[in-house]
């Protein structure tokens, strides 16, 4: 066995100081909680180069008196905790005193304060945890921490740091969270030299929830105030037309400290449950209040996970809070008509400006007869192509469908285009009603598989039930197969999928982490079809998306944005291809929608005609068959 040794001094802090200290975001955590902890009412965070060569974090607070100084920067020294029992009921955001130990242990650091009493400041400097000045100096009232060059001296915990625009956006996000946690604060912070975000300080919640997401999620807000058995909850909630596809604007804060509580994230959502659709999520911004005893914060090195000595309390007061709020808040909207006709109206077909049931009737006769016509244009130009809005199609396709009579769906292309030369006949013989296969008379055509195929029908509006060949049953997923065909027409023709140019841009707030991800990957998204605009503060501007995804774009990008940011592997082939599940997913006809026979047969015969789709993006199984014997066994046809 080795021997046992002691580390120095100089390795044990380095050591302790990967603890608290993983990347610039993890030291302006650190340093803000300090300034707020000092009873500052403004705090100033300036970075350079995503905070790894420079960070300077200046607040207005009490200050460090002159003796004490030193004392600071030694591991376990703090103003917070005296004795054992005040670990019981921690009130302030800091109380280790490790933070400041740990990272000068790992960069440059000088320190200027100056409290309201003393009429010089200090300046205080410490390199690698090794004192080299304390002289006075000049300074407002307040304490200003200047760190340069992270990691200077463990460079094996800086190969480890992101690129300088990933690791500004996580400190974005730190200070997102802190302007948020506390309103009365007016924070500001500049990034290389530009001023990003500046928050009122007024003590108003929803000015500070401007300043950080903006107008359009701001406007979108319901207030929540509640109190239940000594647990206050009050914020605000978004409402249930503003959810999002992931969990990343669900701000949660415990007494003034951003945490991730699963109790509170459980609670909002089982509040919200029949408010929003299946796979959305709530946005926030709440704030629980109780009392400091009954919660311990000092069970994670980041104290941004707590545990609750009793959970049902906050469980309940969070739910009915937002239940309440929801019941005032969320009203139905209201259709409101101008009093006064526009020139527009002047335009208008007369059976749409009748007012009586019975002139509306009459009209209603009299109007043109274009749904079934509307109904199989959209059938054949789009549904058939893998796409939910007409697309313009070449001249050799053009002409194709020219040749065909004018009310029948006229085939599309789709995949080899020597496999999609079919005879129009194919899916009108599929949907007629005849009982006996469908056969081709050997003079006109040979028999082929898609030939034998019988359509059955439809089950609970998901499922193409087929006869095959007399002797089994076909069982097909529709918006499997759909899926599965809109993704290889993706994948086929990645970076020239049809866009849209947007009349109005389409504004998408995201949280700092995913906002940094789109920025990361905007050809990617590009390949996938969207047009996608750096708006600044974590804004992204949608100018173009694919016609496949024109109203269903915001929802998309935010999906996709949770996925990369929560994606550690930069794989941009995997990336790339979950893209294309993604608007696949969201194109394809849907379990429950309405279909035609025409598109239930055609659907049935190009998945005949490509016998290697057999599963869709995800893996699920397409089709499933039913052999005509096992079901005969099962009636006791045969044995």
């Amino acid at each position: 066995m080795a021997k046992i040794n002691v580390l120095d001094k100089h390795v044990a802090e380095l050591i302790a100081a990967g603890e608290v200290v993983e990347r610039p975001s993890s030291v302006i955590k650190e340093l803000v909680e300090n300034a707020v902890d000092a009873g500052a009412s403004a705090v100033t965070v300036e970075i350079k180069n995503g905070g790894v060569t420079f960070m300077r974090v200046t607040d207005n607070g009490c200050g460090i008196a002159r003796e004490d100084v030193s004392n600071a920067f030694l591991r376990h020294a703090t103003s917070k905790v005296f004795s054992q029992n005040d670990l019981e009921h921690i009130g302030t955001l800091g109380f280790r005193g490790e933070a400041l130990a740990s990272i000068c242990a790992v960069s440059h650091v000088e320190l200027l304060t100056r409290t309201k009493e003393e009429l010089a400041g200090t300046r205080y400097v410490i390199s690698g945890g090794e004192k080299e000045v304390c002289e006075d100096a000049g300074c407002a009232s307040g304490t200003t921490i200047l760190v340069r060059d992270l990691f200077y001296n463990t460079p094996a915990r800086m190969k480890f740091l992101k690129k300088d625009v990933t690791e500004g956006n996580a400190v974005a996000s730190i200070i997102d969270h802190e302007a948020l946690s506390r309103p009365d604060i007016s924070f500001r912070f500049l990034r290389d030299g530009k001023e990003t975000l500046q928050t009122p300080g007024d003590g108003k919640l929803k000015n500070s929830i401007y300043a950080v997401y903006g107008r359009e999620f701001t406007s979108g807000l319901i207030p929540v105030e509640y109190t239940l058995d000594r647990v206050r909850v009050w914020g605000f909630i978004g409402k249930p037309t503003a959810s999002r596809p992931n969990r990343s604007m669900q701000n949660f804060f415990l007494n003034g400290r951003y945490v991730r509580s699963k109790t509170a994230m459980v609670s909002l959502e089982q509040a919200f449950k029949g408010s929003i659709m299946v796979g959305k999520f709530p946005t926030c911004v709440l704030h629980i209040e109780m009392d400091c005893s009954a919660v311990d914060v000092n069970v994670h090195p980041s104290k941004m996970e707590v545990r609750f000595y009793q959970e049902k309390p906050v469980f309940d007061a969070v739910y009915h809070a937002v239940k309440s709020a929801l019941n005032v808040g969320d009203k139905p909207n209201v259709l409101k008509f101008s009093p006064v006709q526009s020139a527009a109206s002047q335009i208008i077909p007369p059976y749409q400006q009748t007012r009586t049931v019975e002139q509306l009737q009459i009209a209603q006769k009299a109007a043109p007869t274009i749904l079934q016509d509307s109904k199989q244009n959209f059938y054949s130009q789009a549904f058939l192509d893998g796409n939910r809005a007409p697309l313009q199609k070449d001249a050799q396709e053009s002409a194709l469908q020219s040749s065909l009579p004018e009310n029948e769906p006229k085939p599309i292309s789709f995949g080899n285009p020597q496999e999609e030369k079919i005879k129009e006949t194919d899916s009108q013989n599929l949907v007629e009603e005849s009982p006996a296969p469908l056969v081709q008379k050997e003079k006109e055509q040979p028999q082929s598989p898609q030939q034998t195929l019988k359509l059955v029908g439809e089950a609970f509006g998901t499922y193409i039930i087929l006869e095959r060949g007399g002797d089994e049953l076909l069982l097909i997923d529709k918006h499997a197969a759909h899926e599965r065909m809109i993704y290889e027409k993706l994948r086929r023709e990645a970076g020239d999928i049809p866009q849209q140019m947007l009349l109005q841009p389409i504004p998408v707030v995201l949280e700092k982490n995913e906002y940094a991800a789109v920025l990361d990957h905007l050809d990617m998204f590009e390949k996938a079809g969207f047009g996608l605009e750096d708006f600044g503060t974590g804004t992204i501007l949608i100018r173009s998306a694919p016609i496949l995804l024109i109203e269903d774009a915001a929802s998309a990008v935010m999906e996709m944005a949770g996925y990369l940011a929560q994606n550690k592997t930069d794989i941009s082939t995997e990336k790339q291809d979950w893209l294309y599940h993604n608007v696949a997913c969201r194109a394809a006809v849907k379990a429950g929608d309405e279909s035609s026979p025409m598109e239930l047969a055609d659907l049935a015969l190009r998945l005949e005609r490509n016998p290697d789709i057999r599963y869709c993006p995800h893996g699920r199984p397409i089709s499933i068959v039913l052999k005509r014997k096992d079901l005969e066994r099962q009636f006791g046809r045969i044995q």
